[in-house]
Formats: structure tokens, sequence, C-alpha cells
């Protein structure tokens, strides 16, 4: 099967030659791999096994897409988001909207004038996408992008004491995310709408569901909206403790959910298949925190082999993913078990990583396997 025919089976529900595999690295876990195999960072996702191949084109362009060589270098970006890389990821650290009057949130500008450059990101993933599933990301689409204007206690203070004043700049968020969605579902030839909108901690939501309910569902719903109707799945990540709200996702038209983080409260893979298997595809899982990174090998093939297994009862309905990136502390050993396990051998990697080699022109050694 190819990349694209493995995904669509397992969205399908129905079984494929192996499992579809989307991971993400911690930008020091990828420098890593790509010594070891002859590539550079940014090609380690293909050489692993990826099947899905998608960019961002909203505000996390800004967090990932922008990348800073030194501690501490920073930018403001298109939203007027002020971002310092702080290890090894870019981080807020300064709100546009942070302690504004009312008067002046809402006489903020989106950036609808950057849109051609935002979106001409999906051109070189296009241009080179093979035989892959490939994805539009359009989060942070509604709370998460208004708290990276507001800050995170300002915007859970406007959702509780001013409604109308959060409903009106959570609907101007969504407004902005709706605008890249139907661009991009209109101009590009993808296999999915990808939205995100982070609403949960470890235990809970950050704030009730009814709430949630009132003042982010209906603008979600819109970007969900815009993917059905062009006839494509409408994936969603959110991390953390939402089981609450995933019968809310199932009705606005999610059919994809990631990153399925199992250590979180009422996250367990197989309670979750079971309840809402019927629905959704699930994408993730795979525990980053615990025993990937800190696991025996053998405790790393037990852990992958359980989750597959009770994510996939029915043949299908499942994406190995990690519930974060990888941390580079995880032991070359660990991930390529977690490969294994999902139908991926050592072997078929550093082939692969060959043939990037050999593509692109690189000269440099991979590591003998």
């Amino acid at each position: 099967m190819t990349s694209r025919e493995r995904v669509i089976a397992a969205l399908r529900r129905e079984p494929a030659d192996r499992i579809p595999v989307f991971m993400w690295f911690h930008p020091d876990t990828a420098v890593r791999l790509g010594a070891l195999l002859g590539i550079p960072p940014a090609l380690v996702g293909e050489a692993m096994g990826n099947d899905i191949r998608q960019t961002w084109v909203n505000n996390n362009y800004a967090m990932e897409g922008i990348v800073h060589e030194r501690e501490g270098d920073a930018h403001t970006d298109f939203w007027g988001v002020h971002w310092v890389k702080r290890g090894a990821f870019n981080q807020i650290e300064g709100f546009p909207l942070a302690g504004r009057s009312p008067e002046e949130i809402r006489a903020y500008r989106f950036p609808a004038e950057h849109l051609e450059f935002l979106l001409a990101r999906m051109a070189p993933l296009l241009a080179d996408r093979g035989d892959a599933f490939v994805g539009v990301d359009v989060s942070p689409c509604v709370f998460e992008m208004y708290w990276r204007l507001r800050g995170m206690e300002d915007a859970l203070l406007d959702m509780a004491a001013d409604p109308e004043l959060a409903d009106a700049m959570l609907g101007r968020c969504g407004d902005f995310s709706v605008m890249l969605s139907a661009a991009a579902c209109e101009r590009f030839d993808v296999d999915w709408l990808w939205l995100g909108d982070d609403v949960a901690g470890q235990q809970s939501l950050m704030m009730s569901p009814d709430l949630w309910r009132a003042l982010v569902k209906p603008h979600l719903k819109r970007s969900a909206d815009v993917g059905l109707r062009h006839g494509l799945p409408v994936a969603h990540h959110c991390c953390g403790a939402l089981r609450d709200i995933i019968p809310d996702l199932i009705e606005i038209g999610v059919s994809v959910l990631n990153p399925v983080q199992c250590a979180c409260a009422g996250m367990d893979a197989a309670g979750l298949k079971r309840d809402f298997g019927k629905h959704l595809t699930f994408m993730g899982g795979v525990d980053t925190q615990g025993v990937l990174p800190n696991g025996t090998p053998a405790e790393v093939r037990r852990a992958t082999e359980r989750l597959i297994a009770d994510m996939t009862p029915d043949g299908g309905g499942y994406i190995l993913a990690a519930s974060h990136t990888i941390p580079p502390e995880t032991p070359d050993e660990n991930i390529f078990v977690l490969y294994e396990v999902a139908g991926i051998p050592r072997e078929e990697i550093f082939d692969r990583a060959a043939a990037l080699r050999a593509r692109t022109g690189q000269t440099g050694m991979s590591a003998t396997h």
C-alpha cells in the first residue's frame, strides 16, 4: 500500500499492510537521528516512515516554522505576538492584547494581508508529496489563538466576566481560521483539514464544558464545516483531558483525534476506542514522558503492542503517533523498537535514508546498521 492508501484505510477503520505512522521529533532528536542516518534533520520523518505530510498556515507557523539558532533570539509575528527561543522551542513572552481595554481589543486587526505568504508554505510540500497523505494545519483556531493574543489569564477572565467581548473575539479568531481553511481547501489538493485548539489540562478542561460549548464550539464548527463541504476528513488536535467534549467534536464533524495523551484523566486508549471508536480514528497515544524515554526496549515493545491492540480491535482506526515530540533523552534503541512494532524494521529505515541521500545529493555516510 502507498502511504496515502494506508492512512485512508485507517480513516475508514479498515486493516492496512501496517499501522500508518505520523511521528513528531524534538529538534534535538531530529539532529541526532539525522546524524545517525546521514541525512538532514528535516528529512528524518520521511526516512523513519511517516505516512503523513503537513504544515502550518496559521499562528503555529510563528511558533514552529520560524527557527532561531541562539537561546534568547526573538521575533514578533504577524499577529503581534512576541516569541523568544527558550530551549529548543519558541515561547510566547509578549501578548499584544494583554491588559488592553475592551475598545482596544475590539479594534485589533488580524493579519489578513499576509494570507498569500502563509498559504505559500504549502507549495514545497505539495511539489514533493510523493505518495504521502497530505494535510493542511489551520491551528490554533479559536480559544488557543485568543489566549496567544490576550494572555491565558485575561482570556479566561474575559470568558467568565465579559462573555460578550469573549464571544466577539473568539469569533474573530474563528473567522481567520475559516478564511485560511476555505482558501487552502479551494486551492490545494489536500487529504484532510487539520484543526487545533488546546483547551484542556492534565485532569480536566481549562473551562467548564458548558462554557466551551457556548463560546468555543460554534466557532470551531465553522472551520470544520469548511472541510466537510470540500469532502475532507477533519482532524483535530487538543492535548490533555478532553473526554467531556469528545462527543461534541464528533457532532461538529471531527473524525480524527490527536494526540491522545493516555496518562491524562479519562483518556485511556481502550476506553476511548470502546466509547468513540465507531466515530473517530485516533492518532497518538505513545507515551513520550514515561515508557518511551525511560523504559527498556522490552518495555517499549510491550507498551506499543498493547497500544496498537487497544486501538485496533476492529482492524483499523488508528495512526501511530506520539503524545508529544519524541524527546532527546529517548534511546535510539527504543525508537527503533517502536517503529519495528509498527511494521517498519530498522533496515527499511536505513535503506530509505540511503535513498534520500541519493535523491538529495547528500554525501554523509550513515552509521552501520
